[in-house]
C-alpha cells in the first residue's frame, strides 16, 4: 500500500545532498591542484559506495499526495539555479583574478563544475520543465542556458516523450550502438529535431517559423546572455572555460540518456503505428543513494507514465513490468563509456527483455538499425 511521504525538511534532507557540492567548488578554486577531483568523487564514487551500503529502496509513496506536503522536496530544485549560477560565473571571475591556479588547475576546476551542472543542474532542469508553474519552467530554461543546451526543453518535451523507443527519437539508444557513436548522432540530430517540433507547432497554429512565440528566440537570448557574461567576467579564457563546463555537462546528460532506454523499443504495429509507451520501455534502478542525488530520475518508467508527477512521488515497478539495471545510473554510465564492456553487460539483458515481453517478434534487425517506419503522426 502506498503511503504519503513524510513532510518537512528532515524527510527531504537526503535529496539535498547535491548542495554539498557547492563548498567543494570553493575549496577546489581556493586550493587548486587536484582538489577539483572532490567534485566527481562526491557525485560519482561516494554515491556508488553508499548504494552498496544502503541497498535498494522499493517503497512507493502515495502518488495522490498534495503538492503542499512537498515544500522542502521542491525547494532544492528551486534554489539550485542561483547556486549553480554563482558557482559557474563566480569561478570564471575568480580564476581570472587569481595567480595561484595553473592552466590544468583551471581545466580541472571547470571539469568539476561541469559534473555539477550536468549531474545535478540538468537533472533539476528536467524536473522543473515538466511542471506547470511558469516560474519553475523559467528556472529550468535558465539552468539549460547555463550549459548551452536550451533546445533540450523542446526535444525532450515534444519529441522524446512522444516518440521514445521509435526511430523518431534521437536519444533512444539502439541495440548494439556504442555510446560514442550515439553521442555524435544525438549532437547532430537533436537540435534539428527540436527545431522541427517547434516550427511544426507554429505551422499548425498558422504562424511562421520565425514567429515571436518560437521558444528558440528565448533560447538564443538566454544563451547569448550567458556567453556575454562569461566574456565580461573572464575574457576569452572565461568564455573557453564556460563552454568547457557546458560540454562536460552535456556529456553527462547524454550518458544518462543513453543508459535510460538502451535497446528498448516500442513494437511497430504496422503502417507507422506504434504501441503506447509502457513501463517496460525504460531502464530503472532502485539504488537508494543515487536516487537521492538524482531526485528519483532512476524511477524512469513512472516518469514516462506520468511526466508531470513530482519526483518524491515517482513509483517503482517490479521485474514483471519494467526492466531493472544491475547498478545505479552513475555506475552504468562508467560502463557505457567502454562499449565492449557495455555490450557484454547489457546486450544479454536486452535479449532477455525481448524474450520476456515480445516473444512473437522473430526478426529484430530493423529495430536494431533504427529503420522501422517513422511514426505516422509526426510533430
Amino acid at each position: 500500500m502506498s503511503e504519503s511521504p513524510p513532510r518537512g525538511l528532515p524527510a527531504a534532507a537526503p535529496f539535498w545532498m547535491s548542495v554539498v557540492m557547492l563548498p567543494l567548488v570553493i575549496l577546489a578554486a581556493v586550493r587548486g591542484g587536484l582538489w577539483w577531483m572532490l567534485l566527481p568523487a562526491y557525485a560519482w564514487y561516494l554515491t556508488m559506495a553508499m548504494d552498496r551500503i544502503l541497498g535498494n529502496n522499493d517503497e512507493n509513496p502515495d502518488p495522490q499526495t498534495e503538492t503542499s506536503r512537498l515544500f522542502w522536496h521542491r525547494a532544492v530544485t528551486i534554489i539550485w539555479f542561483p547556486l549553480q549560477f554563482a558557482a559557474i560565473f563566480g569561478s570564471i571571475w575568480y580564476v581570472g583574478v587569481s595567480t595561484h591556479l595553473s592552466g590544468l588547475d583551471k581545466l580541472g576546476l571547470f571539469f568539476g563544475i561541469g559534473v555539477l551542472s550536468g549531474t545535478i543542474g540538468i537533472v533539476y532542469a528536467h524536473e522543473l520543465l515538466h511542471q506547470k508553474t511558469p516560474y519553475e519552467r523559467w528556472l529550468g530554461d535558465l539552468l539549460l542556458a547555463s550549459v548551452l543546451y536550451s533546445h533540450f526543453r523542446s526535444e525532450h518535451l515534444l519529441v522524446h516523450h512522444a516518440w521514445v523507443g521509435t526511430p523518431r527519437d534521437a536519444v533512444s539508444a539502439r541495440y548494439g550502438e556504442g555510446f560514442w557513436r550515439f553521442f555524435r548522432r544525438v549532437l547532430r540530430d537533436s537540435l534539428h529535431s527540436a527545431w522541427q517540433a517547434e516550427t511544426g507547432l507554429l505551422a499548425r497554429a498558422g504562424r511562421g517559423k520565425w514567429h515571436r512565440r518560437n521558444p528558440f528566440w528565448r533560447y538564443a537570448a538566454l544563451q547569448g546572455g550567458m556567453i556575454l557574461l562569461a566574456l565580461i567576467l573572464g575574457g576569452v579564457q572565461g568564455l573557453f572555460l564556460f563552454v568547457f563546463q557546458a560540454f562536460v555537462a552535456v556529456w553527462q546528460l547524454e550518458l544518462t540518456n543513453y543508459v535510460e532506454h538502451y535497446g528498448l523499443t516500442r513494437k511497430h504495429l504496422g503502417e507507422g503505428r506504434y504501441e503506447h509507451i509502457k513501463p517496460r520501455h525504460s531502464w530503472n534502478a532502485s539504488q537508494t543513494a543515487t536516487n537521492w542525488l538524482l531526485i528519483n530520475l532512476q524511477r524512469h518508467s513512472d516518469h514516462h507514465t506520468k511526466p508531470d508527477r513530482r519526483f518524491p512521488l515517482l513509483q517503482t515497478y517490479g521485474d514483471d513490468e519494467a526492466p531493472q539495471l544491475p547498478l545505479g545510473y552513475p555506475a552504468m554510465t562508467f560502463v557505457a563509456m567502454v562499449p565492449p564492456w557495455w555490450r557484454r553487460k547489457m546486450n544479454p539483458r536486452v535479449r532477455a527483455w525481448r524474450k520476456q515481453f515480445y516473444p512473437e517478434i522473430a526478426d529484430w534487425n530493423d529495430y536494431n538499425s533504427g529503420t522501422t517506419p517513422m511514426p505516422r503522426s509526426a510533430l
